[in-house]
């Protein structure tokens, strides 16, 4: 997976007021944790943020603080404001290539459906799929064929297989579908009623 760096300013822990100060200078509020480490707080600019938080794809996140500490992550939660939707606050989760990582993963679609060719219409129910894997295993993106999928069949994690990692989204999640159109149920409804006015005269 690839890596994104940024660059933070310890903070001290504040009130809302603070709080509120420093999203006016265009600062974001953060949050590190994990096991063997105490919590870090600091800032990283919103500008700079942004290509985490406008992106579909996901990162191995590489913090460099201004206190020369550095630590390696991943997003954990992310905070939008409800009406603006800029980010108001981010949780980082310290990791290492030790132990398996756990992050949510872009699913990217190939293939034309065959359910698609014979009229249905294509769904892609999620984005993304958690997985977990050791650091140098995790994939940028999970790529799934559609090609065999017919009218009414789904693709569901539980399908996606790959040497290495282990999807952690429970395994009846649907990733994609493809539906009868109103006009197939239409065309299937007059053939059955057709079918049935020729049994009635025979």
């Amino acid at each position: 997976m690839k890596h994104f760096e940024i660059n933070g300013q310890v903070r001290e822990v504040g009130n809302k007021a603070v709080i509120k100060a420093i999203r006016k200078q265009g600062l974001v509020p953060c949050n590190l944790y994990g096991q063997g480490i105490e919590n870090v707080l600091f800032t990283v600019s919103d500008k700079d943020l942004q290509g985490i938080t406008n992106t579909p794809a996901s990162y191995i996140i590489d913090i460099k603080l201004d206190n020369g500490k550095a630590y390696t992550a991943v997003v954990h939660e992310l905070q939008f404001h409800p009406v603006k939707d800029n980010c108001l606050h981010v949780d980082f989760l310290v990791v290492s290539e030790e132990k398996p990582v756990t992050i949510k993963v872009p699913i990217v679609v190939t293939g034309h459906p065959v359910g698609v060719q014979k009229g249905g219409k294509f769904v892609l129910v999620s984005r993304f799929v958690k997985v977990s894997a050791l650091m140098k295993d995790l994939p940028d993106e999970l790529v799934i064929d559609t090609t065999s999928l017919d009218i009414e069949k789904r693709i569901v994690a539980g399908d996606i297989k790959v040497e290495g990692v282990n999807v952690v989204s429970p395994k009846d999640t649907i990733i994609c579908t493809v539906k009868a159109t109103r006009n197939m149920s239409a065309q299937i409804s007059d053939e059955g009623a057709g079918e049935a006015g020729e049994g009635a005269t025979a």
